[in-house]
């Protein structure tokens, strides 16, 4: 039997340092203005040299631990969505579980680019569901400024840094709990989207570091319209398997990648743009960080509240998709 689960806790962190519009002006040739009309972007935060993913997850997943009330000791699990991972072994999930000392969690990371959040939201749910734990971190978190081109101007606008945590534990019958999730993959999309090198295929070489093909690239005119179309998709078919309309939403938190697709979608949905969370403008697309930092906005100024009804989804990389539909559980 399937156990319901809350989500308990939610923490988030981004780098101090920030990188406006302006300051990349002075890198590529673009533009503020045209930056901010074609994606909603006007700053973006920037983690200092050295600093890796798990870095940036520890005071996210603390502070998420501090909000659900446990300590590290009662964590049974750690999923890390991220496409930064500090190293390819051993995983950011081992890493980031040292650094807070849950000495009883078992885990790893999880590579869906900017879909990182749902599916390990998802797995996590799973783990806690099934009783495999009482407690587990789902964690979102890209330091995306260690693989951006700042020669490309294409790319380099969009990105930034930033984390995101929830804890989710088991639910009493009559509490706010997730409900139902979808996900689904495009594998034939990927090379719209991908970094070519510094796998088993292109491991490193002279060559491969000479033509620049261990940061992003992007194919912007397919991702988009796959974004548009898949965004309102996989909602509306998450949103019929369970009777829920978008006007019967309370709250609307997309992947964070462009203002011009989430529009799309709330509007094809049905949503008051009220209902509807945007901050991209304040940290660019952090991939697997913007759905939690979206979240914690919406906490904050008192959009989010505790039995709140949530959709989550996302687009990325992949290509990937995913929806999460919820009551907020604190």
């Amino acid at each position: 039997m399937m156990r319901p689960v809350k989500v308990a806790g939610l923490g988030t962190f981004v780098p101090p340092r920030v990188m406006t519009n302006e300051d990349l002006e002075k890198l590529v040739e673009t533009s503020s203005d045209w930056i901010v009309q074609r994606t909603g972007i006007k700053e973006r935060h920037i983690a200092e040299k050295g600093v890796g993913t798990s870095d940036i997850a520890e005071p996210a997943a603390r502070d998420a631990m501090a909000m659900a009330g446990i300590t590290a000791d009662q964590l049974g699990f750690i999923v890390v969505g991220t496409t930064t991972p500090d190293t390819i072994f051993p995983s950011t999930a081992c890493l980031l579980q040292a650094k807070i000392g849950a000495k009883h969690a078992w885990g790893y990371d999880l590579g869906a680019a900017c879909s990182g959040f749902t599916y390990a939201l998802s797995t996590a749910y799973a783990m806690v569901a099934t009783g495999s734990c009482d407690h587990a971190l789902a964690v979102g978190a890209d330091v995306m400024s260690s693989i951006i081109d700042y020669t490309d101007r294409t790319t380099c606008i969009l990105f930034g840094d930033g984390a995101g945590a929830v804890v989710l534990s088991v639910a009493e019958p009559d509490e706010p709990h997730i409900i139902d999730f979808c996900h689904e993959i495009d594998g034939a999309g990927g090379p719209s989207l991908c970094m070519p090198a510094g796998g088993s295929r292109l491991p490193a070489s002279h060559e491969t570091v000479d033509q620049r093909m261990h940061f992003v690239k992007q194919d912007g005119s397919a991702v988009f319209k796959f974004a548009v179309r898949k965004t309102e998709e996989i909602s509306r078919k998450l949103l019929e398997r369970n009777n829920v309309t978008g006007s019967d939403l309370d709250l609307f938190v997309s992947h964070q990648a462009n203002r011009r697709i989430i529009d799309a979608a709330a509007e094809r949905l049905g949503m008051e743009p009220s209902k509807v969370v945007i901050n991209l403008e304040r940290f660019g697309n952090t991939t697997a960080g913007t759905i939690p930092l979206a979240l914690g906005d919406a906490r904050a100024d008192g959009r989010l509240k505790k039995g709140d009804l949530v959709l989550l989804t996302s687009v990325g990389a992949g290509f990937t998709v995913g929806s999460v539909l919820l009551r907020w559980g604190c």
